[in-house]
């Protein structure tokens, strides 16, 4: 990868700095649908990458007024439509950080749904008005117009991020930049300096699925501060 891809995928500036950005999520509709499991599981077999995003992340930017109990979206429709709590419990705690990439991942829920299916001599349905939508997340992001040099202003300028922003560089981070970590690891590795591999690896062990997008910000701003000061 040429360094000006690297530098389009991170916030990494010319001159070295970290530029703060924001982002929206847009729902897009696939036009993907399934009415029971088998159909689930088909669907899931070549469904577009972005729509895991969206079903396992994209609850954490959009208002979500579910059972709070089940994570994901493919967890909440089999609780809700289909019924099937023991089910949507173990949906429910497969964590995408788990896996390297949407491959991983969507291996797992078939493997999984696969094993019910197998289980099963009646398949349930659902009606048509409760079908399961698969939609497909895009990022919009937006530059904030602030820009830090010096790793010593992060704890300040993560208490100023908004959730979106902390979504954008702290989890969108590892979908988009070359090595898979969130984008502050990747400016304080490009610096170069040895003092801040035990930060990185301490931010690269914070696992963000089972966390609220403010709770993801004080993690960071107590990490900051214990690794580079108040």
């Amino acid at each position: 990868m040429s360094s000006i891809e690297k530098k389009a995928k991170t916030p990494v500036t010319d001159d070295g700095g970290f530029a703060i950005k924001d982002c929206a999520l847009a729902a897009i509709a696939t036009g993907r649908r399934a009415q029971n499991l088998k159909e689930l599981r088909d669907e899931l077999e070549t469904i577009d990458p972005a729509c895991l995003q969206y079903h396992f992340w994209g609850g954490l930017l959009r208002p979500v007024f579910d059972d709070p109990r089940f994570n994901n979206g493919f967890a909440r429709w089999v609780f809700q439509s289909l019924h099937n709590q023991p089910l949507a419990e173990r949906l429910s705690v497969i964590d995408p950080t788990d896996f390297d990439g949407p491959d991983g991942l969507r291996r797992e829920l078939v493997d999984v749904i696969e094993e019910e299916l197998d289980r099963r001599e009646v398949l349930p349905w659902t009606s048509r008005e409760q079908q399961f939508h698969f939609i497909r997340s895009q990022i919009v992001v937006f530059s904030t117009k602030r820009v830090i040099h010096d790793p010593g202003e992060l704890r300040d300028a993560v208490s100023a991020m908004t959730p979106s922003s902390v979504f954008y560089h702290f989890i969108d981070a590892r979908r988009r930049t070359p090595n898979g970590v969130d984008d502050f690891s990747t400016w304080l590795t490009d610096l170069g300096d040895e003092k801040y591999r035990s930060l990185c690896t301490r931010l690269r062990g914070v696992d963000p699925y089972f966390m609220t997008l403010v709770e993801i910000r004080e993690e960071l701003m107590d990490i900051f501060a214990e690794y580079l000061g108040d």
